[in-house]
């Protein structure tokens, strides 16, 4: 038995979730490995999937509920048992990666999902390195395509996507914008904005600065704002909006921006991150070689898991939130 997160239904997370005793997951024969969970990030997608909304979408969130009811997708642990074809892993190794069910002391994945941990991390460090850190990169590197010596804004720039967007997009050799509230402007700073700006003081859509790429983690603003700060070549990516509710709500700026990304260069159209292996080891050697350091809001003890979701969902997290396991036995 294991103490895990289980989600009953769609809600409010203190409605629909609860810290249980459940069965230990088992890995597969041929392919699989369990893994000790040491700590597991949270995400905001997360806690869509716990609400439930928008509603058209519940299908797609039932399939991220592990056995027993489990949630949770990113962690970091210590390898426990592996199956007999599972060849780059080994037990007693530590790792971070993905799982179905990894708010829980242990989780089952695959051997694809996981990457040696980074040497100069901790496990809470390492869990966060996960579909928020994929979603920066793949935004900025593929969709993006940013040079160096190109000039990017990012907005929600405090958040777990905008903290690692902030690192990358250094780390790429851009000139970095990042838009955040007044009480995160130092911590923006801290991890290598060149120019960071308060959007409760100013609008930067009206600001004489233009950018070649506008990575949007908020959705504030419409195109027609955003047009006026992009060079001519210039790039939006949209990976915000309002959040969802019923059964449509979100959906209809995701469609908005798909349509106008059909009409208009300067508009990119909407993406999902997928997280892989060769992107998992590029972030893992990123943060060796210290250019990206996952940003921890708080670290929740798993008994307090359930109020640790409802936290994220309220918004305004600087960077992500963690749940610590107890010692499992």
């Amino acid at each position: 038995m294991m103490k895990a997160v289980v989600q009953t239904g769609f809600g409010d997370p203190a409605a629909v979730l609860r810290v249980a005793e459940v069965d230990k997951p088992t890995a597969a024969v041929e392919d699989g490995v369990l893994v000790r969970v040491k700590a597991a990030s949270i995400h905001i997608g997360a806690v869509y999937g716990v609400r439930g909304y928008p509603k058209i979408m519940r299908s797609m969130f039932k399939s991220f509920i592990g056995e027993n009811g489990v949630i949770g997708q990113n962690m970091a642990g210590i390898v426990e048992t592996v199956g007999k074809n599972v060849a780059h892993v080994n037990v007693g190794d530590e790792v971070f990666g993905a799982a179905t069910g990894a708010f829980a002391e242990y989780a089952a994945t695959t051997a694809d999902a996981l990457a040696v941990k980074p040497s100069n991390l901790t496990f809470e460090q390492a869990s966060a390195i996960g579909v928020s850190a994929t979603t920066a990169l793949q935004a900025l590197r593929d969709h993006g395509s940013l040079q160096q010596g190109q000039h990017v804004l990012i907005t929600g720039a405090s958040g777990g996507v905008g903290t690692f967007a902030v690192q990358l997009a250094k780390a790429m050799g851009a000139e970095v914008t990042g838009v955040c509230s007044t009480r995160n402007l130092d911590l923006v700073r801290s991890i290598g904005a060149d120019h960071v700006i308060d959007y409760t003081q100013e609008n930067f859509t009206m600001g004489d600065p233009q950018y070649d790429l506008i990575f949007d983690n908020v959705g504030a603003h419409s195109l027609k704002d955003m047009r006026r700060v992009l060079t001519a070549d210039g790039l939006l990516l949209a990976n915000g909006a309002p959040a969802p509710a019923g059964w449509f709500g979100g959906l209809d700026h995701v469609l908005k921006v798909m349509f106008a990304s059909l009409l208009s260069r300067q508009q990119g159209r909407p993406f999902l991150s997928t997280e892989n292996a060769n992107d998992r080891n590029r972030l893992r050697e990123l943060a060796e070689a210290g250019k990206i350091a996952p940003v921890i809001d708080h670290v929740f003890a798993l008994d307090d898991a359930v109020a640790a979701v409802a936290s994220v969902g309220n918004g305004h997290n600087q960077g992500t939130s963690v749940i610590a396991m107890q010692s499992a036995s």
